[in-house]
């Protein structure tokens, strides 16, 4: 396992720094500074490619017994992202499309549905299925919603996969965690040219790729094992997963579109109003929400304490949130 971490972080890596020199040459996804928009925290033209060294490193996972019908959702997840990087070429809708389809892709090829919620509660199948869509869609998005502040996103994920890879081992499912140790040697190569300087970002190509990738793990540990509840994933991927659901709900109930961007995210109040620096914002996140991720991979096969953990997240974030908002609305 240690040698797939070591064999994906190099190429990763590698392809990474080749990324780097080739686009600043020939000016290619070049996120510039001065662009406004949102989330723009940085002072340098930076490069908006690194789900390419992503996927460099995850070609491992084609050596695995699941390798080929995995490595081709992966391949279009990242396609899903990579044009808007390009050329913001991409409608909403038939990005949309493209991400469903790779969310059944991986259903159908894999086996990754969900058919039990934990409590007794079971799917039936075609119900799991869209479930299951919902879910690694959902999750994608997420990712590349927070992906807001540099090694940000790509943090979130190795805590994650962290999490996953001993909950993988305690069930003895080496294929498993074979992919896993692919996916953070992969990500490993990405975060440290992402943090702390931001040499290059992310990019929607390689946040909507690693979310797939995070989803898909978290699918098949839950419908493999009876053991791993549905809930221990819900608790592990919170911090994403209801940045999402709120930011829906704050934007609806002022009247605004769920898909416009603005600039009351969590992690923008907390870089204005608590760390004004862009790699403290990211630590202060990693590190208020490891304890969340640890406590539930502990009690992974516990559905109402990953429901207790859940729960005791969102009302963290919430008195949390507003307590910011208020504060940056009274600013000058």
């Amino acid at each position: 396992m240690i040698s797939l971490f070591f064999y994906a972080f190099i190429v990763s890596i590698t392809i990474l720094m080749v990324v780097i020199f080739l686009t600043h040459k020939y000016q290619l996804f070049i996120d510039k500074s001065d662009t406004i928009k949102p989330q723009n925290f940085h002072t340098d033209n930076t490069p908006r490619a690194g789900g390419i060294g992503v996927l460099g490193g995850l070609i491992f996972v084609s050596t695995l017994t699941l390798g080929f019908q995995f490595l081709l959702s992966i391949f279009v997840a990242f396609l899903s992202g990579i044009f808007e990087d390009f050329h913001n070429s991409l409608s909403p809708k038939l990005r949309l499309v493209l991400q469903v389809f790779t969310a059944l892709s991986a259903i159908f090829l894999t086996n990754a549905v969900v058919t039990y919620l934990g409590l007794g509660i079971t799917m039936p199948y075609w119900v799991g299925v869209i479930f299951s869509v919902f879910a690694i869609v959902g999750m994608m998005n997420a990712i590349n919603i927070i992906d807001g502040f540099n090694g940000l996103a790509s943090g979130i994920i190795l805590l994650i996969l962290t999490s996953f890879a001993l909950t993988s081992y305690k069930t003895g499912d080496h294929q498993i965690l074979s992919i896993i140790s692919i996916a953070a040697g992969s990500t490993f190569g990405f975060f440290i040219l992402n943090f702390p300087k931001g040499k290059i970002f992310l990019g929607d190509g390689g946040a909507y790729l690693l979310g797939f990738v995070v989803a898909t793990i978290g699918i098949m540990l839950a419908s493999n094992y009876a053991d791993v509840s549905p809930w221990y994933i819900i608790a592990v991927f919170i911090y994403p997963v209801w940045e999402v659901i709120f930011s829906i709900i704050r934007k609806l109930t002022i009247g605004l579109s769920p898909l416009s961007p603005d600039a009351y995210h969590m992690h923008m109040l907390i870089y204005r109003q608590i760390t004004k620096n862009n790699p403290l914002t990211t630590l202060f996140i990693l590190t208020t929400t490891a304890p969340f991720i640890a406590y539930a991979t502990f009690v992974h096969n516990q559905s109402k304490t990953n429901m207790l953990i859940s729960c005791t997240f969102i009302i963290c974030y919430v008195l949390l949130y507003y307590y910011l908002y208020k504060k940056d609305r009274r600013s000058p």
